[in-house]
């Protein structure tokens, strides 16, 4: 049990590097990358709040099936926090860290950013906490899959 904590520890600190509060960019790829499209706005013409939250759902799921080697469900969303307004055409980047992992469940932190072409900047809108759990072929809890 031990070998297996310190593996896990391991991933924690390699994925959740760079995710600080420290106002800079986490370092790495972001687990997803998509465009602000004028369908997805809300009735005051910014990008809908639940839009925004449904893609971070899928960045944290991303970081979730590569640790569980399998399926995930949503569980929980906690902490979540909106900056500043998405707009239409904005280059939208989620970012996930793994921030704990427990017997069923994988804990995730997803921040968001943009780039905005129109001026050129580049700044956390969202942030918010995932907690996945492993599920098997029946959607039943399964352990997490010690990594390889």
């Amino acid at each position: 049990m031990a070998v297996r904590a310190q593996v896990f520890y391991n991933i924690l600190w390699e994925r959740g590097r760079g995710m600080t509060d420290n106002g800079a960019r986490p370092s790495g790829e972001p687990a997803i990358r998509t465009i602000a499209m004028p369908a997805d706005t809300n009735p005051n013409g910014d990008i809908f709040g639940g839009w925004i939250m449904a893609q971070m759902d899928v960045a944290g799921a991303v970081a979730a099936v590569r640790l569980a080697k399998g399926r995930v469900a949503t569980v929980a969303v906690t902490g979540m926090a909106f900056h500043k307004p998405v707009l239409v055409g904005d280059l939208v980047s989620c970012y996930a860290a793994i921030e704990k992992v427990g017997r069923t469940s994988i804990t995730v932190r997803v921040e968001t950013w943009i780039d905005r072409n129109r001026s050129g900047d580049s700044y956390k809108v969202t942030e918010g906490t995932f907690v996945y759990v492993a599920i098997d072929d029946e959607g039943r809890p399964r352990l997490v899959s010690a990594p390889a």
